[in-house]
């Protein structure tokens, strides 16, 4: 008998694992899933969860619970790969070799990369919500929180969910608006980009949301420190921000076991073919989601997408045939906006955020580039999806793999 390993039971593990169990017969093939965790968490929740939208409970569940029956469920720690003997390591000093490795560790939040970032304002003044532990904390102290210099700040790219940054500002503006305090917080969106959003066009087109709501930008900041002391952030060329609460997203790097393997690149991304998600150094290893350093973005709905056309690459890989490069680097997702309004957002490698409907052309019922509040309603209803449909490796009605270019506007 065969073995397949698949490292990570996140949102892309957990998916490939659905996936593949319903194509490879028990009896040729065992999967394994090894994961240190017993949690899995919805960390689109994690934007949610600072203003009290959702509860802890909305956005955790066993991971388990998720795992389909014939899958081996390995609870315990990965010390690393080693590729050229084809076998993982694991902490306890077991040696589990595989035929075929299917790699989904993730991204995590890396503050120490930043000078001052975990000093003694961490967790006072200075907050992340790209963790768990990170977005609680952050709801405590905006609970009672009396306003001033509110910073929203990214330290570089790339990072999971790139719009999440400017997602939480608009937030922010409608939670304190809510709170009848919005004009004693003046709100800066910081980032080390020429514009609000990761793609030029989506900037052009949704600028004046950030003029509407009186949040102001600085672009172009490439961090260097933090002074604790000063309360202020300072960039590499001497600018300086001040601030009374920075939520800051840290640098965004791939698992330590990867450094530990030797296997990626300065970020501990793995070197990954955009197209058909293989190696770039060893064929019998398959990479997906966060972990990679393909050129797409680091979200959800791009791991959907992976997972669907990895599936048949494996069995393609598995058979001896030429694997398909059909990755076209597609994303689709919510921004919210506040007050019950978000946009949606679609692009992929070579076409950036378009206007017009989705899924089905002409009729939507979503519109792309617009502010609405079906969009907002699309975005609640994705927790549902997730937890029910898109970690069990059901294919989602309507949605296409690949960037559909019907009903949409390329000019």
């Amino acid at each position: 008998m065969k073995r397949l390993i698949i490292l990570g039971a996140g949102t892309a593990g957990t998916m490939m694992a659905n996936h593949l169990h319903n194509h490879l017969k028990r009896e040729d093939w065992e999967i394994d899933i090894i994961d240190e965790r017993e949690e899995h968490h919805y960390q689109p929740g994690y934007l949610f969860l600072p203003f009290d939208i959702y509860k802890p409970e909305d956005i955790t569940k066993p991971i388990r619970d998720f795992i389909p029956h014939g899958v081996n469920l390995i609870n315990d720690q990965i010390d690393k790969i080693v590729p050229k003997e084809q076998y993982v390591s694991m902490v306890n000093g077991d040696r589990l070799h595989y035929d075929l490795l299917i790699i989904a560790t993730g991204a995590k939040i890396a503050p120490e990369e930043t000078e001052g970032m975990l000093g003694e304002e961490w967790q006072k003044s200075v907050f992340d919500f790209y963790s768990f532990e990170g977005s609680l904390a952050l709801r405590n102290k905006l609970r009672d929180w009396k306003g001033g210099k509110l910073v929203v700040h990214i330290t570089e790219m790339p990072i999971k969910c790139p719009v999440a940054p400017i997602e939480f500002a608009f937030l922010a503006d409608s939670f304190f608006k809510n709170k009848h305090m919005r004009d004693k917080v003046e709100i800066t969106y910081v980032t080390p980009l020429s514009g609000a959003f990761t793609k030029p066009k989506a900037t052009t087109a949704l600028q004046h949301l950030l003029d509407e709501k009186h949040i102001h930008i600085e672009s172009d900041f490439a961090i260097e420190s933090i002074d604790n002391e000063n309360k202020t952030i300072i960039d590499y060329g001497g600018r300086v921000i001040p601030f009374d609460l920075l939520v800051t997203v840290p640098t965004n790097k791939g698992d330590e076991l990867i450094a530990r393997s030797g296997m990626g690149d300065d970020l501990n991304f793995i070197p990954t073919n955009k197209a058909t998600l293989q190696s770039k150094n060893y064929q019998n290893i398959f990479v997906l989601g966060d972990a990679t350093d393909i050129a797409a973005s680091k979200a959800g709905s791009v791991a959907h997408f992976e997972a669907e056309i990895l599936t048949d690459n494996i069995l393609r890989y598995i058979a001896g045939e030429p694997l398909k490069e059909e990755f076209d680097g597609h994303a689709n997702c919510f921004v919210e906006t506040g007050n019950g309004k978000a946009l949606l957002i679609d692009f992929n490698y070579t076409h950036e955020p378009v206007e017009g409907s989705f899924p089905l052309p002409g009729i939507g019922p979503l519109r792309l580039l617009k502010e609405s509040r079906m969009n907002h309603m699309g975005k609640l209803a994705f927790r549902w999806i997730y937890w029910n449909m898109l970690l069990k490796g059901t294919h989602i009605p309507f949605v296409s793999t690949a960037m559909q270019e019907a009903g949409k506007d390329f000019a």
